[in-house]
């Protein structure tokens, strides 16, 4: 178990002890390999520590800087640009989709249809109606964007667009990436604009779309520990990690990052839009995005693991783009206690982020060994307990 440097904060000591200790004890027993786990108050680090293993098959121990796949926690930087472009008057949320990707229509650019109503709003709220695959091409092919959005263009919805809320694991932030192409990087390619736009103001300097092969000594191998026939395969975790190599552009699920890192992100939110003088969006932009408007919407993506494991029926509570903890006692990754206004994002049953500005509190985590859906959202909504009771 490593630490890292904390100052005295508004947490309890005690308390954030016993995160630790549980996450101790759930690598013992083998539910995950290890992790890195981050929890601040107003600002303030009162935890940041790892535990267990990076690599449980070769003995490499947890470090406080390792790098993680992060999986679709990437689309929360994907939506930060997108809402950008929405202040600099590029697009809004109620422009449709093939107004700046035509393509999205398909071979016959002429034909007017359901595709012709999906908006951007659509896209990040997940009630565009596309297909739950999470992948429109051969995982190493969709590493090239442009051909990720010609094979999207070729696919018909599933569902009525504006109507039901269904989680997207890849097209809905595929689109959203080549809009922020044509929009706000004016020339540069997705990965240039990320940093430009956010990556490098935040000195998020440990984080990249796609594995640089330089770091290979602190990236953390991708390990799944689940059965086969749940939403996603062990392999389609596998082939994740694999597409996201360096050079891939993959807006949905593409980037490696560090807790420290993700906490520099998620405090930015926090703050309104601002962290260290940088300006990266207007409050104004982060109340929208942190406003519920699926309203009581159920998403329909979780509906065979509701009835399974009779669960209350999974409200999307999506703003325009977070995850949000939305009102209610029921399962929910940010955990029960938490604030209703509480927003984050997570990815592939190991990562999570939230923000609880009620409590001014932030938490990041970030696993080794990738779980099922039902075993994650426990873990993470177990932790996000223990980590609001932690805040005197």
């Amino acid at each position: 178990m490593t630490r890292s440097l904390t100052r005295s904060t508004s947490l309890d000591s005690r308390a954030l002890g016993r995160i630790t200790e549980r996450m101790t004890s759930d690598v013992a027993d083998d539910l995950y390999d290890g992790g890195v786990v981050l929890v601040a108050r107003d600002g303030e680090i009162g935890l940041h520590e790892a535990v267990g293993y990076s690599d449980r098959s070769t003995g490499r121990l947890a470090a406080t800087n390792d790098v993680f796949w992060i999986f679709s926690t990437t689309k929360q930087f994907t939506n930060v640009l997108v809402l950008k472009a929405f202040e600099q008057g590029l697009l809004s949320p109620i422009t449709k989709v093939v107004d700046v990707v035509p393509e999205f229509r398909g071979s016959d650019r002429f034909r007017v249809g359901a595709k012709d109503r999906v908006s951007v709003a659509d896209l990040m709220t997940h009630r565009a109606g596309t297909s739950p695959t999470p992948w429109p091409l051969p995982p190493m092919e969709c590493a090239d964007l442009s051909r990720t959005i010609t094979a999207i263009g070729e696919m018909d919805l599933v569902a009525p667009p504006g109507e039901r809320v269904s989680y997207s694991p890849c097209l809905a932030h595929a689109l959203l990436g080549e809009i922020v192409v044509r929009t706000l990087g004016k020339g540069r390619s997705f990965t240039q604009t990320l940093h430009d736009e956010l990556l490098d103001p935040l000195g998020m300097t440990d984080t990249r779309m796609g594995a640089p092969k330089d770091w290979s000594d602190r990236l953390v191998p991708v390990v799944a520990k689940f059965p086969p026939g749940q939403f996603f395969s062990p392999q389609d975790i596998i082939d994740t990690a694999s597409a996201a190599h360096e050079g891939a552009e993959l807006p949905w699920v593409g980037c490696v990052s560090t807790a420290a890192d993700l906490f520099r992100f998620a405090e930015m939110l926090r703050r309104g839009g601002e962290l260290g003088g940088e300006r990266i969006l207007s409050p104004a932009s982060i109340a929208m995005a942190t406003t519920v408007q699926t309203g009581d919407l159920i998403n329909e993506r979780y509906n065979r693991i509701v009835a399974e494991k009779h669960w209350q029926p999974w409200r999307a509570s999506i703003g325009l783009g977070f995850m949000m903890r939305g009102t209610g006692l029921r399962q929910t990754f940010f955990g029960t206690m938490s604030s209703p206004g509480t927003f984050g994002g997570y990815g592939a049953g190991s990562s999570q982020f939230f923000v609880d500005p009620e409590r001014e509190l932030t938490f990041v985590c970030l696993t080794a060994g990738v779980l099922g859906e039902a075993e994650n959202l426990h873990r993470f909504q177990t932790l996000s307990d223990m980590t609001v009771a932690a805040a005197n």
